[in-house]
């Protein structure tokens, strides 16, 4: 059975001390979330922001493919995100020739705007409750002796909503089942690049100020919509405002956050931060420092790899800090005192938490195996995903060369072999031996702990021995193959996951449903004490709502909520990279005290990247493209008082437009 969600039992029960957490669903803005809002300044009602009879804010936000977020600021299907959220989109089209990532990307009319291939924007339309019809189709497949799980519930679900109402569908469960909702979606591929300022000024302070406050990025890249071959137009976009914001004004945003696991208990929260990060860190930080070596060193190597190094940094440092903030604010002692309660409230839940305790024990030790083996063997050597595609069942040797040619260009050999180095030492120092495939005990036998021996052997007597020595397609069209044989091949491929799940299996075969089972009893635990719940996040669209608001990160410290152009000048240094802007920028930026950045205490996470700032009138201030560091234990807890979101002001977006993209015809299409 189908049901619009304005139900307050469906979404919320009643209110909670810390109101302004939360990503809540836009659909469930009850009268109780609206009076909060509007107590902390909102002019605007509930219905005027999420409607689905007459049209409200979110119709004007976008989701990029549900990794980042946008929004509509044209009547002409003008869209704005953030530089990095279009990041892997400017480096794509880059060349040596047009580095449109070092030297910005600016169209001067609709006729320069660059298609993207391959990016989806999602609009959302509806939402329905589903949850009785998921429930009866469960029990119709179990009575049948058929197959139930997700993916195949999912199929079934999306599959028939689609065909009813002809628009994208996509099922999505909250609290591991209790809820479960159809998302509508009205889906546009032909966009196109229309502006991305240089990332020295868009991502100005690189990832040494990633995560820290205070930053001075422009932060941003514009596409447009295109329907039919002419500029969509949405039924909605946003005001942009230019009268700027006070400390404690109301801010909102409105995205789409990715995932958290703040129902995630004590057990699962110590086993990823005291065992799982510091695994993780370890080799990252390793990874980074040979990347940035490299870049560093050849301005090749850099477009080649800066968008992987983007993501290894971004990764390397949200993970870093997320294991330091647990540590300082205490999140697994916070999580065992609520777990007191819980368990006190019945004898299934203290079954649920001693069942937890004990499988995390019993798996702990497998479980770091695994991210090794995920952060050693498949993310560390770039040329590991092009060994894997030539052994696809269907490459006959003329594929494999073809799939060769294509990928050699992509990687720098001197790069690779080094990391080579650095994998293959982790590798022998940090795996059980037990898992050894015979290629891991052969090098063993021949060449003991000289590691660096042992990488330079597997890659001189690989496929890529010649790459960097030799052209490409000479490289390519000397393969004889099969690549099975290929020792680098062989290193990479022999130890498969499937090897540690099945060791894992022997100790524990049933936690993923402990797991469920604990989730479900915490929203019967809270919705019992008249809790109200938002659920984690899983890239349905959210609102979160706070105020611009100072930090005061640690004793005695405090920074404002606002940069301006004067920290531009000041961080300003040749000698590093990230430092360093166009020369062009030190005569076009804006004056010392221009706005550039500024802080609010919105609970976001990443997805929201891109999601617009809004103020009390549902006005477009700025965009979200950051947290701090002193949020970063947030996946599992909002800490009050350190949560914080690092947004662009619109203001310094429409400088960067006008003065260094001089975009005349954009800035006259958003009437600035």
């Amino acid at each position: 059975m189908k049901k619009l969600l304005f139900t307050l039992l469906t979404c919320m029960a009643a209110w909670t001390a810390r109101a302004d957490e939360g990503m809540w669903l836009v659909q469930c803005l009850d009268r109780a979330l609206e009076k909060n809002m509007q107590a902390r300044g909102l002019e605007l009602g509930a219905r005027e922001i999420y409607n689905e009879e007459a049209g409200g804010l979110t119709d004007a936000i976008v989701s990029l493919g549900f990794y980042c977020s946008g929004s509509m600021i044209s009547e002409d299907g003008l869209m704005i995100t953030n530089h990095h959220c279009a990041y892997g989109d400017v480096a794509a089209l880059s060349t040596p020739e047009h580095n449109y990532l070092e030297d910005g990307f600016w169209a001067h009319s609709r006729a320069d705007e660059v298609p993207i291939p391959g990016l989806k924007l999602y609009f959302l339309r509806k939402v329905l409750d589903v949850s009785e019809e998921v429930d009866a189709l469960k029990a119709d497949l179990a009575a049948k002796g058929q197959p139930f799980g997700g993916r195949r519930i999912a199929s079934i679900m999306e599959t028939r909503y689609q065909k009813e109402y002809g628009m994208e569908a996509g099922l999505a469960g909250m609290w591991a089942g209790t809820k479960h909702y159809i998302c509508l979606y009205d889906v546009y591929a032909d966009v196109r690049l229309v502006a991305a300022p240089p990332v020295t000024v868009a991502a100005f302070g690189g990832d040494e100020d990633n995560w820290e406050w205070p930053q001075h990025k422009a932060d941003f890249a514009l596409y447009r919509i295109y329907k039919d071959g002419e500029p969509f137009h949405p039924s909605r976009h946003l005001t942009i405002s230019r009268k700027g914001y006070r400390e404690g004004d109301f801010a909102m945003v409105i995205g789409y956050p990715g995932s958290t696991d703040r129902y995630a208990s004590a057990a699962e929260i110590q086993q990823k931060i005291y065992v799982e990060r510091p695994a993780e860190n370890t080799i990252q930080r390793g990874r980074m420092e040979i990347t940035r070596k490299w870049m560093e060193a050849d301005p090749a190597i850099r477009m080649k790899y800066s968008n992987r190094f983007f993501s290894l940094t971004n990764a390397g440092e949200l993970y870093e800090g997320e294991e330091a903030c647990v540590h300082r604010f205490n999140v697994v002692e916070k999580r065992r005192s609520f777990e007191e309660g819980f368990r006190a409230f019945s004898a299934d839940n203290a079954r649920i938490l001693d069942q937890l305790d004990a499988e995390y024990a019993a798996i702990s030790a497998l479980e770091k195996q695994k991210v090794y083996f995920r952060e050693i063997l498949v993310r560390s050597v770039t040329a590991v995903p092009l060994l894997f595609r030539l052994g696809l069942p269907r490459n006959g040797l003329n594929e494999q060369r073809e799939q060769l040619a294509k990928g050699l260009p992509e990687m720098d050999a001197r790069l690779e072999r080094e990391m080579l180095g650095f994998v293959v030492e982790k590798f022998f120092t940090c795996m059980d031996p037990s898992f050894f495939k015979p290629i891991h005990k052969e090098l063993q036998e021949r060449f003991g702990e000289d590691y660096k021996a042992m990488a330079d052997w597997l890659w001189s007597h690989s496929c890529l021995a010649d790459a960097g020595l030799k052209p490409d397609a000479e490289v390519a069209a000397s393969f004889t193959g099969p690549i099975q044989e290929d020792v680098l091949y062989r290193f990479f491929r022999e130890l498969a996951i499937t090897d540690l799940n099945k060791a894992e299996k022997h100790v524990v075969d049933n936690l993923n449903a402990l797991q469920h089972d604990y989730v479900r009893a915490v929203y019967r635990y809270r919705e019992a004490k008249g809790e109200i719940q938002y659920p984690d996040a899983n890239s349905t669209m959210r609102l979160s709502y706070g105020r611009v608001l100072p930090l005061r990160p640690w004793d005695g410290v405090y920074v404002h909520w606002q940069s301006t152009a004067r920290g531009l000048r000041e961080k300003y240094d040749p000698s590093k990279y990230d430092f360093c802007y166009p020369t062009v920028w030190k005569y076009l930026m804006p004056p010392p005290d221009f706005p550039v950045n500024f802080l609010t205490d919105n609970d976001i996470t990443g997805g929201n990247s891109g999601s617009p700032v809004l103020n009390a009138r549902g006005e477009l201030i700025g965009l979200a493209f950051d947290g701090n560091k002193e949020s970063l234990a947030s996946r599992f807890e909002a800490v009050p008082g350190y949560n914080m979101c690092v947004c662009v002001d619109i203001r310094y977006v429409l400088w960067v437009i006008k003065y260094l993209g001089r975009q005349e015809y954009v800035l006259a299409e958003i009437k600035e």
